[in-house]
C-alpha cells in the first residue's frame, strides 16, 4: 500500500543526504515530506539547508554523551518527532548511536545510511577502512536501524570500485554520489509498501501495475 512518508531527519553535519531526499521529493520521485530536521550540532549546515527549504529545524542538546542519543536528548527527540507528526526517522549523517527508546517509538521505521558494504567496515571512516584493507570494491548501505552498530536489516546497497590511485578523500567523494542515489531509493521502496522484513532479510516486492 502506497503512503506519503512523513520524515524526521537527524543529522550532525552538512546534510547532503537530506538534500538528496529533498531533491527526489521535488522531482516527484519520492512520495514524502520532511516534517522536521534535528541536529546535535548547533551550527551544523544541515540546519541551514532545512531553513532554506522552509523545513522546521532545531538543535537538540544531547549532553553529556558524545557518541549516543540517550536520556533527556533522546526523550526530547522523540517528543519533537511525534509533535511534528513524523512516522519515519532518517539518520542522515547523524554521528550518534540511537538507543532503544527511539527505536521503540518508531519500530522498523528508523533508517540509516552507511558508507560501506555492510557487514564489512561498520563504524567511522569506513571508506578509509576499506582502502587500508586493500578492497577492490567499496560502497554504501541503507538499512533499518536496530540496537547494534550498523547492524540492521539491509534495504539497498550500491557498489563503488576502488581505483588504484584512490585516496580516502577521492573514494569517499565517489561513495557519496551513490549515497545520494541509495537513500531516496530506499525511502521510495518504503513509501510504496514494497519492503518486508523477514529476520535479517529485507524482501523487495515488485512494483504494482
Amino acid at each position: 500500500m502506497k503512503t506519503t512518508l512523513k520524515l524526521g531527519v537527524l543529522g550532525s553535519g552538512a546534510g547532503s543526504n537530506m538534500q538528496s531526499i529533498v531533491d527526489a521529493i521535488d522531482r516527484g520521485e519520492l512520495d514524502a515530506e520532511i516534517r522536521l530536521v534535528l541536529s546535535d550540532v548547533k551550527d551544523a549546515y544541515i540546519l541551514e539547508r532545512a531553513a532554506r527549504h522552509g523545513i522546521p529545524a532545531r538543535w537538540i542538546d544531547c549532553s553529556p554523551w558524545k557518541t549516543r542519543l540517550d536520556t533527556t536528548g533522546e526523550e526530547e527527540a522523540i517528543r519533537l518527532l511525534r509533535e511534528a507528526g513524523c512516522d519515519t526517522v532518517v539518520l542522515a549523517g547523524f554521528m550518534r548511536i540511537v538507543k532503544p527508546r527511539l527505536l521503540a517509538a518508531f519500530p522498523m521505521r528508523v533508517l540509516n545510511i552507511h558508507p560501506a558494504l555492510l557487514p564489512a567496515f561498520p563504524g567511522i571512516e569506513s571508506w578509509r577502512q576499506a582502502l587500508d584493507y586493500g578492497c577492490k570494491v567499496a560502497g554504501v548501505t541503507v538499512h533499518f536501524v536496530d540496537a547494534g552498530t550498523d547492524s540492521g536489516p539491509i534495504i539497498v546497497q550500491k557498489s563503488v570500485p576502488v581505483m588504484e590511485d584512490d585516496t580516502p578523500e577521492t573514494l569517499h567523494a565517489r561513495i557519496q554520489v551513490q549515497e545520494h542515489v541509495a537513500f531516496p531509493e530506499a525511502l521510495r521502496l518504503l513509501s510504496e509498501g514494497r519492503l518486508k522484513v523477514e529476520g535479517r532479510r529485507v524482501r523487495i516486492a515488485p512494483p504494482q501495475a
